[in-house]
Order: C-alpha cells, then structure tokens, then sequence
C-alpha cells in the first residue's frame, strides 16, 4: 500500500510537472511573438516601417489638450466617422475621409482621424512582419493639412481634427451619442443629390447638442449595412456627387489639402529621373521644370481585367469627379460593351494612340510647349511594361519611366500609391481611367490646382 501511495505521489508530480512545463511552453510562445512584434515596432526589421517619429507628433498635437477653450478642449464638440470605409484601396477611403472631415467641418466638429487599415493582399509586408494586429498606416503619412491634424487658417476658429488616440482620451465611451448611419440613410431619399445627403447630416451633426458623436454602421443588436457610409458607392459612382464640388472645394478640407513630407520628400528624391536627357527640340530649352514636360497615365492591370468585364457588362458610367461634362473624353452610356472594356482595360496599342492624341490636342493650345517624357502610373507585370515602353519610344516618346523605376526607402513604399498621385498631379498631362477612384481623386487634385481641361483625358 505504502508503495502504491509513493507511485501515486510520483505520478502525481510528473503530471504537475508536465503540466508546467505546457503553460510554461505556451508562455514562452506567446512571450516569444511579443517579443518579435515589439521588435518589429522598434526596429521595423525586414518589416514595414513603425512610424515612431509620426506617432509621437501625432500624439502631441496642439489639439491634444484637456484645458483647451470651447470648442476644442475637455468640452469641444468631435465627431468619430465608425462607419469609415476599410480594408479597401487607399482612394476609396480616401474619398470617404475628405468627404466626412468637411461634414465635420462645416457641423462646427472636430473630426477624428484615423489610420489606413489595408486590405492585406495590396499590403507590401507578410502578416508576420507586421507591427500591429493589423495592416495599417497612419493618415498624416500619406496626407498633410487640417483633415489630417493640421492647422486651419489664420482666423478660423473651426475646432481642429483629432487623433483616434486622442478621441479615446477627450471622449470616453459613456460620453459618447451614437447615431446609426443606416437609420440616418433611410430617411433620405435614394436619388437625393449629393448635396442633399451632406445637407441632411449636416444639420443632425450641428444640432446635436452632445459633445462627442459616433456615427456607427449598426446599432448593437447587430443590424448591419453592406454600404454604411455617409457617402456610398451609390453617389460617388453616378452624377449625384458632383452636386457636392462647389461646397467640397472651397471647404479648407480641399484647399488646404497637401502631400505628407514623406511624399514630397519621395517626389523630390526621384524628381531627377524625369530631368531633360540627350538631345531635345529647340523649344524644350524653355521648358526647364520637368514635370512640365511629362505626361503622366494611369493604369491599372491585374485584377482589374475582371472588374473592367463587369463594368462593361452593365456598361457603367465614370467614377466620380471624372463624371464631369467639361472634360473631354466623355463616356457614352451607349456604346458597347466590347468598347467599355478596351477602354477601361486598354492594350498597348489603344495606350500608344491615346497618349499621342492626347500630346497632340495639347500641343494645339500650348505654342512652344514640349511633352517627350511618358510616367506610368502601373501594378502592372515587367513583361508588359517593358513593351508599352518600347512601343513608346518607338512612338517618338524621349522618355518613358513606370512606378517600378522610382527609389524609395521603407516609408515612402509604404505610400507609393500617394507618390504616384502626386506625380500625377504635378505633371503636365494626366490621362486616367474613368472608372477608377484613383484617376478620379487624380482629377480632383488637378482641378483644385485650376489646370486646362484639355491636361485630363481618359483612356
């Protein structure tokens, strides 16, 4: 019996021990991963970039500041957009991010601004470099002025934007009045115009009387919206949204919309690849900036074969701000569906014959001006790449660079899609794809910056 009771006691202690060595093991691996994203976050190694110098200036806003006077302050009025798109590509967001802070804006509310959440297959890095749970890049990096933190103008006693951190400090969730966006929608009639969607919020967000609002997707019963945003797929895609430009760019929201220094200082690394080269014709000593010279085109391949098909199908209008009338190229809801598609996903034959008329028409209004360097705005293979360049040149073209060609360090990869933008921007001529939110938010830019409509074409 003894010798049974000792048995017992030593099985009784393997087991502790087994189970010891478990948690401890378990422990390990957790401390283990802890450990290599805490590594990651401080030294970014083989991994995307941490940002650490962004976040402590995002932290320490001015703004940031409990005793700050009415409306900013411990008691100043903030509005959180929850039902912000996510996990899409940058434009989409990009779009619902402006459009929201000049709601908030003119509602007299400080507007929450919050990191790109990417959708992982656009994300340069494996999850397992990543320095979060999720993919994600903070919006001052990508953009600059009031939408992002910045300061308004000099007189404007509008309440500046706020970080999402902040939000969680300056508006603690029993503070907070949610407001369900799909209840919201249903009172508004689907064909209204843009305008009167931004109108219809405006006045609930001005007139509530609570400090701190969040405008949520659903309520907690879990009641959902597949299109949740103030402003959804169903205005930007039809002609409803233009109704909002007189309002939206003369908001400081657009006006004082800017590159992050990451990206200028991205644009200004890389201005040398589009300088002069050889021999040119006698006018193109008077050209002296580069970018004055370039034409710069967007487009997009890979997956977008397939969604160009389904556009076609339904033979679907332009996107956005590219809807306008003023603009040549226009799109004729009437063509067919085999034209919709080699317009929206074109060949390297329909590029070399759109960039050439495009040259062309500018030429006409602009003596003594000279466009001999190609940018290609592109996700597209090297193969493919390599042979619109040469067909290019083949075409007269001095000069012809891609995405691919341009130096960045970890930071400005991180945003090369708002690089590219601002390329676009800055060159002479710009010709996109009509369907895009890329090209569209393209066109916005260029049409604040009061360029001829004959600079923005469409393939």
């Amino acid at each position: 019996m003894r010798w049974n009771s000792r048995m017992a006691e030593k099985l009784l202690s393997v087991a502790v021990l087994v189970i010891f060595v478990l948690n401890a093991t378990g422990r390990l691996y957790k401390l283990k991963r802890r450990t290599r994203a805490r590594y990651n976050y401080y030294f970014g190694k083989d991994g995307p970039p941490t940002y650490a110098k962004l976040r402590k200036w995002e932290a320490a806003l001015p703004q940031h500041n409990l005793s700050l006077p009415f409306p900013e302050g411990k008691y100043g009025r903030y509005v959180r957009f929850s039902n912000q798109v996510r996990w899409l590509g940058w434009n989409n967001v990009f779009n619902d991010v402006l459009m929201s802070a000049h709601l908030a804006y003119i509602s007299d509310r400080a507007y929450v601004f919050q990191d790109y959440y990417w959708a992982q297959e656009h994300y340069h890095w494996p999850p397992s470099t990543y320095v979060s749970y999720e993919a994600r890049t903070p919006l001052p990096a990508i953009i600059s002025g009031p939408v992002a933190g910045g300061a308004f103008e000099p007189g404007d006693t509008a309440p500046r934007s706020i970080s999402d951190d902040w939000w969680e400090v300056v508006c603690p969730l029993a503070s907070r009045r949610l407001i369900n966006a799909r209840q919201v929608k249903k009172q508004i009639p689907d064909d209204a115009s843009g305008l009167a969607v931004l109108e219809h919020w405006q006045q609930i967000l001005h007139d509530a009387t609570e400090s701190c609002v969040e405008v949520i997707s659903a309520n907690w019963e879990g009641e959902g919206d597949g299109l949740p945003q103030v402003f959804d797929l169903w205005v930007w895609s039809s002609p409803r949204v233009l109704s909002l430009w007189d309002t939206f760019s003369t908001s400081p929201i657009s006006r004082l919309l800017g590159p992050s220094p990451i990206v200028q200082d991205a644009v200004e690394r890389n201005s040398v690849l589009f300088a002069p080269r050889g021999s040119r014709p006698p006018s193109a000593a008077v050209v002296k900036d580069a970018y004055r010279r370039m034409l710069a085109i967007h487009l997009r391949r890979g997956d977008y074969e397939s969604h160009c098909r389904n556009l076609a199908g339904y033979r679907s209008g332009f996107y956005g701000w590219a809807q306008f009338h003023h603009l040549p190229d226009r799109f004729d809801t009437e063509t067919v569906e085999e034209k919709v598609f080699r317009r929206c996903f074109p060949d390297v034959e329909l590029v070399v014959k759109k960039v050439a008329e495009a040259r062309k028409d500018y030429l006409v209004g602009h003596e003594g001006g000279t466009l001999d360097v190609v940018y290609v705005l592109t996700n597209g293979e090297k193969e493919w790449v390599e042979a619109l360049g040469e067909a290019l040149r083949a075409d007269g073209w001095a000069r012809v660079l891609s995405s691919v060609d341009l130096v960045l360090d970890k930071e400005q990869m991180d945003v090369a899609m708002a690089v590219d933008m601002e390329l676009a921007r800055k060159a002479e001529v710009f010709v996109g794809n009509g369907w895009s939110s890329f090209t569209s938010n393209i066109v916005y830019q260029r049409l604040l910056d009061n360029r001829d409509p004959i600079t923005i074409r469409f393939t």
